[in-house]
Formats: structure tokens, C-alpha cells, sequence
């Protein structure tokens, strides 16, 4: 089969490789039909690294998948040969206590698509996953809304995690694929006022055609003064998605007493600052987003539905010759990209 690998920084390669053994009692193999390029791909890609999660190359990244059954174990239920599944790329174990306290995101022995020292990523032809990973999709819904339901997801549990409740005023700082999942899901629960800011314009005209009520670029507007002056009470929850340290500061200086810091955002530094005073002073609460949980099957629903529509996050379409161009389109904020997809076939 072909699959794709990381062979230094900014570099890869197609390579074939032996196809994956026959599935466990309770896995599956899975032919991949989309993939999904996302940031912290693009991190592997330009750095070799997260944090203290390394690139030993070669190396196979990606985990916003959706994909076939193509053989099922012989433990598996719910599933069969031919079934369209979104894939979720978080393998829990299970068995340790995070886990049986229902914090399978934060299991002690995690693995995870794409994440060195864990598990290959879904940047190949074919793929075993555990069948519990592999989540049914309606006829109804295509690959690529298979593959955004990963990032939405993320924004799914964020939402949820701040408690958003209608008449909420929210900010969402960055406008990426993760912001602009907040946006949708936030606007889904019925968070009233919806502020996005972001340093790309393009990003911003999505953000507002699709559910902003205030919009604007830190390059040349004061983001703070801009929105305590709409909304002088300030900002219920703040959803950090860019991991700056710059978003971090504004949303401590936008955010109402008692309010909710979301960060979402993974940081390229390995350290960010928070003013503790102003922290403390206001109570302002802290929560860390660590990816999803549980969202998932909620997430198809949702996309099935049309409670939220994020076709639009689909700027590109690439076919698998085209990975490294992908790649860079995304490294580079060119073309007006938001979501790159690269289809399988």
C-alpha cells in the first residue's frame, strides 16, 4: 500500500509499505477514503516536534480520517464490511482510572494518529483501529464531512466544557479550523454575541459569514478596546485557539469577572505567561481543552442534522500526489486555505 512519511523537516515521501495484518478480535481494517491536514500535523512538518513529542523520521502523520470497513474482527459488533465510519484517533486503553472515570482523553497510556512515540498517522491507503474508534456516518454525509467532524469535535467539547448557555457573549480568538469550530458549535448552543478575531483577513470574512456578529485583525485594530466598547461587561468565555501569548493577554483583559478561559490553541514555545493578578483579582477561570471526549457520535449527529454546517471550513481538495503541496499550503497560509483534504483514491 502507499503511505505517506515525514523524511525531514519540510521534506516527504510516498512510500509503498507492506499492508497492515489481519485485524485483532476487536480491531478493524480500514481502507482510508480522506484525510484531513491539520496544525499540529503542520508542527511535525515544519519543527519535527510538539513540545517534547519528537519526529523520529521516517514518520507517518495525519488523524483526521474517515474512511471503509473492510474486514471486521471476530469480536466486533455494530460494524461490517462496506460501512462508512469517522475515525476517532484517540486510543484509550480503557483499563486505567482515568479512563474508568470517563477521561479517556487523558489516559494514562494514550495513543494517538500521527503523535511520535504513539501511533503511525492515517496518511496511508489502509489502517487497523480499534473497532470503538470507528464511529457509523449516514449515507447522507460525504468523506470530507466525515474528516471535519475531528475538529469539530474539539470545538464540541470546548463549548461544552465552557457551559455555554444562550445569551452568553463569547470571544474566539484565532480563526483557524478549531476557532471556527468553536464559532459554529457556540452559535449552535446559542451564544448571542460571537467575537473573532484573527491576523487573516480571508479567515475573517469566513468567521463572519458564518456566524460572527464582530470581527477583527490584531495587526491594525485594539482588539481589547474594540470589544469592552461593544460589550462593556465583557466576555463570559474567552476560547484561546491560535497559542499565543499575545491572545492569551487580550483574553484576560477581555473577559468579565467570574468568566471562563478556554485555550484551545496549542503553543509553538514550551512556556506561556498568565498576569496572576489580574487572574486572581476577577477569578477568572482556567480551563485546558485537552482535544475531545465523548463528542463524537454527538458530532455526526450534529453534521447529519444541520445544527451546524461547516462545509465551508473545505477550501481544498488534494489527491494523494499533491500531499506535500497540502502541506505547505497550510504551513504557509496560502490560497485562502482553512481546511486542506487529501482524498485517498
Amino acid at each position: 500500500m502507499k503511505s505517506v512519511h515525514l523524511t525531514g523537516i519540510r521534506q516527504m515521501a510516498i512510500e509503498e509499505v507492506p499492508d497492515p495484518v489481519r485485524p485483532g478480535p476487536n480491531e478493524v481494517l480500514l481502507r482510508i477514503r480522506s484525510v484531513g491536514i491539520c496544525g499540529s500535523d503542520v508542527h511535525y512538518y515544519e519543527t519535527g516536534r510538539i513540545g517534547d513529542q519528537i519526529v523520529q523520521y521516517p514518520y507517518s502523520v495525519g488523524h483526521e480520517c474517515a474512511g471503509e470497513v473492510v474486514t471486521v474482527g471476530s469480536a466486533v459488533t455494530g460494524l461490517q464490511t462496506g460501512d462508512r465510519v469517522v475515525i476517532d484517533p484517540a486510543m484509550p486503553c480503557l483499563e486505567c482510572d482515568q479512563c474508568k472515570a470517563g477521561r479517556e482523553n487523558t489516559c494514562r497510556e494514550l495513543l494517538f494518529l500521527g503523535c511520535p512515540g504513539q501511533a503511525e498517522g492515517c496518511l496511508s491507503e489502509l489502517m487497523v483501529m480499534p473497532a470503538h474508534c470507528c464511529f457509523k456516518m449516514p449515507e447522507s454525509m460525504t468523506y470530507a464531512q466525515g474528516v471535519l467532524c475531528e475538529p469539530l469535535a474539539i470545538g464540541l467539547y470546548a463549548v461544552q466544557q465552557a457551559k455555554i448557555k444562550p445569551d452568553m457573549d463569547v470571544a474566539i480568538l484565532g480563526s483557524g479550523p478549531i476557532g471556527l469550530s468553536c464559532l459554529v458549535c457556540a452559535q449552535a448552543e446559542g451564544a448571542s454575541g460571537r467575537y473573532v478575531t484573527d491576523k487573516r483577513d480571508y479567515r475573517l470574512k469566513l468567521a463572519q459569514d458564518h456566524g460572527a456578529t464582530w470581527v477583527g485583525n490584531p495587526d491594525r485594530d485594539d482588539i481589547v478596546s474594540a470589544i469592552n466598547q461593544a460589550q462593556p461587561a465583557g466576555m463570559d468565555v474567552v476560547f484561546e485557539c491560535a497559542g499565543e501569548q499575545d491572545t492569551v493577554n487580550q483574553a484576560m483583559s477581555l473577559l468579565k469577572p467570574g468568566g471562563t478561559l478556554m485555550l484551545i490553541g496549542i503553543p509553538r514555545v514550551d512556556e506561556i505567561a498568565f498576569p496572576i493578578h489580574t487572574m486572581r483579582r476577577n477569578e477568572i477561570t482556567v480551563v485546558n481543552v485537552r482535544r475531545q471526549n465523548h463528542c463524537t457520535q454527538t458530532t455526526i449527529d450534529w453534521v447529519a442534522s444541520g445544527k451546524i454546517d461547516a462545509d465551508f471550513m473545505v477550501t481544498h481538495t488534494l489527491g494523494l500526489a499533491d500531499v506535500q503541496r497540502g502541506f505547505d499550503l497550510v504551513a504557509d497560509y496560502q490560497d485562502g486555505v482553512i481546511k486542506a483534504i487529501v482524498e485517498m483514491d
